[in-house]
């Protein structure tokens, strides 16, 4: 008796039950194991079980509550949760109190970006690209599992200054609306993971030094 077709049914079956395991997947039925926040589960990128905000972890990270909503269960992305849902940019834009007195303190015209990481930091935008993310490469580097790796770009041409998202997880938001690129105006405010950027348009007396358009300068 040929073995053939018990060869060709076993694969059938093996190729049936497959398929349908990767249809569970995609229809969200798969009962991946989760984590809690502040657990160690490893490197790879993980979603909120609330509200699908995605954070990259490196090895020794520990899992932050969801920077989204406050969730603190995630679970392993999927190769197939690509339609997961992205979280809204519904935040709201609400200047901090320290921005009008960073404005006043640049020195000269020049367009400017203002955050607060641990404390509050100033960056003028020379010509060209300015990288932000979590490489080490980054010219502006938030080392943070809510940013990726190559999160976003800007590029400044002469007075204009525009934001690319670079292929991020999670997204990048202008005044709360997620946009794949964006030509800044005064005030923006752009958010990169947890972190919230707000672009200065500022103007001043004339005649900037090319000291003065190094990248990097920082107002503690």
């Amino acid at each position: 008796m040929s073995l053939y077709p018990l060869i060709a049914a076993f694969f059938v079956l093996a190729f049936a039950s497959l398929v349908t395991n990767m249809l569970r997947i995609r229809g969200g039925e798969h009962s991946s194991e989760a984590f809690g926040s502040g657990t160690l589960a490893g490197a790879g990128s993980f979603r909120c079980d609330t509200c699908g905000y995605a954070v990259a972890l490196q090895e020794r990270d520990e899992l932050p509550a969801c920077p989204h909503c406050s969730g603190g269960r995630f679970r392993r992305s999927s190769i197939f949760a690509g339609d997961a849902p992205a979280p809204s940019g519904d935040h709201g834009v609400e200047h901090p109190s320290w921005l009008e007195d960073i404005r006043d303190s640049l020195d000269g015209e020049g367009l400017h970006m203002a955050w607060e990481d641990g404390e509050v930091r100033t960056l003028r935008l020379a010509e060209g690209w300015t990288r932000i993310g979590r490489s080490l490469s980054a010219d502006v580097r938030f080392d943070d599992p809510t940013v990726s790796r190559r999160h976003a770009l800007m590029h400044r041409d002469g007075l204009k200054a525009r934001v690319l998202d670079d292929r991020s997880l999670n997204g990048v938001f202008i005044n709360g609306d997620r946009v794949d690129w964006h030509e800044l105006e005064d005030g923006d405010e752009i958010a990169i993971g947890r972190f919230r950027l707000h672009f200065l348009r500022v103007s001043g007396a004339p005649g900037a030094t090319a000291a003065e358009e190094e990248m990097g300068e920082a107002v503690r």
